[in-house]
């Protein structure tokens, strides 16, 4: 499995880099803090597939880590093959660039 460090994550961001970020926890969870991804809880990543794109690279991230890592087991199976997880997940970006971000 793929893995892109917040720091990564920091760089696609501020070079406008054309991915699509994907936040698998519960809604809310994305409404306490989120880094603007789409909201496609894990229980629904399969249904709601159509919604991820195949056609760029696409970073899955959660609160740590895990839950994401399940989402693109989950997603591999259904053919996708430009996935990465966000190593940490959301508590590492806080702890790297924003420690006032609410976290649970």
């Amino acid at each position: 499995m793929k893995e892109i460090t917040v720091e990564e994550l920091k760089a696609k961001i501020d070079n406008n880099e054309d991915f699509q970020l994907i936040d698998v926890r519960e809604e809310f969870e994305y409404e306490t803090s989120n880094l603007d991804g789409e909201n496609i809880p894990l229980a629904e990543v399969v249904l709601e597939q159509d919604k991820i794109a195949r056609d760029k690279p696409v970073v899955v991230h959660c609160r740590s880590g895990k839950r994401s890592a399940q989402a693109i087991m989950l997603l591999e199976r259904e053919g996708f093959d430009n996935l990465s997880n966000l190593k940490g997940g959301i508590l590492a970006w806080r702890d790297a660039f924003d420690p006032d971000m609410q976290v649970y």
